[in-house]
């Protein structure tokens, strides 16, 4: 019978205790699985050959066009069997770049690669975006269908993002008016800064990004991926929306590592397509790594989701710091989107003054999450993306999605205005969660629903309100 708990409360904390839980295939829940060790590019660009950008005649001027150049000396090096891509000391503008098998793209310190401010310069691909597959602008610098590539150095990419932003604030008002908030970020088409796409064993190394138009990085369709060292800055020219940090979407054996991100949505982000053609795809993310990482502003410090279609599964995330996030620890979904959360670890985590610790959600954003045609438009005439978006998810029961097996230990948080706010669904209870050693310090203790089976084991969370954890519609919660 599911029933309201409530739960023992000294002075402002609310405290539980519970046994050893173990995690799947029998491995307690703080123990390395030995997948982890298997995550990341297994193979480098091995030719130590340089081909200047300068001898294709690029100029590091910053005014000057350099895409033909810079791609001239990319081909040039992926011809010869492979290499190095090197730059002089300057300032190069660009638009879409294709690094292709092989080839080491080489971004020193001291050359800074800027986005060319025309949409014109990045042509439109096949490609997904936001949890469907439609027709996009490429990225600033994309890595698409190769194997062995990789783009390092201490060198400066700064895409200069702000006439994306500038057209998807104009384009938002004009839709919301219109009651199309689900379409527009599809229509605005924003660059991304760097796209891996149906690629494997592709490093990305110590570049700073700067103000993305878009999401900065995004791993798509992708396997055996590093990314490590990166700093991410999209707050220099203005709060470009929706700049995620890294976006690892349907990807697998992933490793992100080291990385500083400050930007103005999810800083660490995984995905697994949305609604329909998610369902469609049905490709999972899973086997994904991301450990000493830091995230200062943005969405979220780790979020999952909302797009789930496809699954995401097996995810190791320790070390992390969060410092003025919205959220923590986010897991997020609709009702229309599908798919199983399963098998994620959170551990050995730092959080000061972000808005949740701990954010779990089965109906996120309906104004953005679910598509609805207003009166006056034909449907036959509607763009191929538009359709897509409003084909409706059938049987209902396939759109609802499912959390479980989640393992939080060893975390701690201060200056957060709520400690968790978890929402399953009656349809779909949040399943398994299970908190080890962690102590939260916020405004409120929050508030749990439609949950089983949630164990806790040397945890407090103290709400400066005084009142203690609220748990309704939930069933199986132990506190010993």
């Amino acid at each position: 019978m599911i029933k309201r708990l409530t739960f023992f409360k000294i002075a402002i904390l609310t405290c539980f205790a519970c046994s050893t839980i173990n995690s799947v295939k029998g491995q307690p829940f703080d123990k390395e699985p030995a997948w982890v060790k298997k995550t990341g590019a297994r193979k480098f660009p091995s030719s130590k050959t340089t081909f200047s950008v300068n001898k294709y005649g690029a100029k590091g001027d910053g005014q000057t066009l350099n895409t033909i150049a810079i791609q001239s000396a990319i081909d040039a090096c992926a011809a010869a069997g492979g290499g190095v891509v090197v730059f002089t000391p300057g300032s190069y503008v660009t638009g879409s770049l294709f690094v292709k098998s092989n080839v080491q793209l080489q971004i020193d310190k001291g050359v800074e690669i800027l986005g060319s401010q025309n949409f014109a310069d990045y042509p439109e691909i096949d490609t997904r975006i936001a949890g469907i597959e439609m027709k996009w602008p490429a990225a600033l610098i994309n890595v698409i269908g190769q194997n062995k590539a990789a783009i390092t150095g201490a060198g400066t990419i700064n895409a200069r993002g702000k006439f994306c932003w500038d057209k998807y604030w104009t384009m938002r008002k004009e839709y919301e008016a219109k009651g199309l908030r689900w379409i527009v970020d599809y229509d605005a088409k924003r660059v991304r800064t760097i796209l891996v796409q149906n690629s494997t064993d592709v490093s990305l190394v110590g570049v700073t990004v700067k103000n993305a138009g878009f999401w900065t990085v995004q791993l798509l369709y992708s396997s055996y991926i590093t990314v490590n060292g990166i700093v991410v800055r999209n707050n220099e020219d203005g709060k470009g929306p929706s700049t995620d940090g890294v976006d690892v979407d349907s990807s697998t054996w992933v490793l992100i590592e080291k990385c500083d991100i400050d930007c103005n949505d999810d800083d660490f982000c995984l995905k697994a397509g949305r609604d329909y053609d998610g369902l469609r795809v049905n490709k999972p993310t899973e086997f994904v790594v991301i450990r000493k990482c830091i995230a200062r502003k943005g969405g979220g410090l780790l979020t999952l989701g909302s797009e789930t279609s496809g699954g995401i599964r097996h995810v190791w995330a320790t070390d992390l710091i969060g410092k003025g996030t919205g959220n923590g620890l986010h897991i997020k979904s609709a009702t229309t989107r599908g798919g199983t959360i399963e098998d994620i670890h959170f551990r050995n985590i730092q959080m000061d003054s972000v808005g949740t610790a701990f954010q779990f959600t089965m109906n996120w954003n309906p104004a953005y999450s679910y598509s609805t045609l207003p009166a006056g438009y034909n449907y036959d005439s509607l763009p191929q993306h538009w359709k897509v978006m409003l084909t409706k998810v059938e049987p209902v029961e396939k759109g609802i999605p499912h959390f479980k097996q989640v393992y939080v230990s060893d975390i701690k948080a201060v200056g957060v205005k709520k400690v968790v706010n978890a929402a399953g669904l009656k349809e779909s209870l949040l399943e398994d969660f299970h908190y080890n050693n962690v102590q939260v310090q916020g405004n409120s203790a929050g508030t749990v629903s439609y949950a089983t089976g949630w164990v806790f084991n040397n945890v407090s969370f103290s709400g400066a309100d005084g009142a203690a954890l609220q748990v309704s519609n939930s069933q199986n919660m132990k506190s010993l």
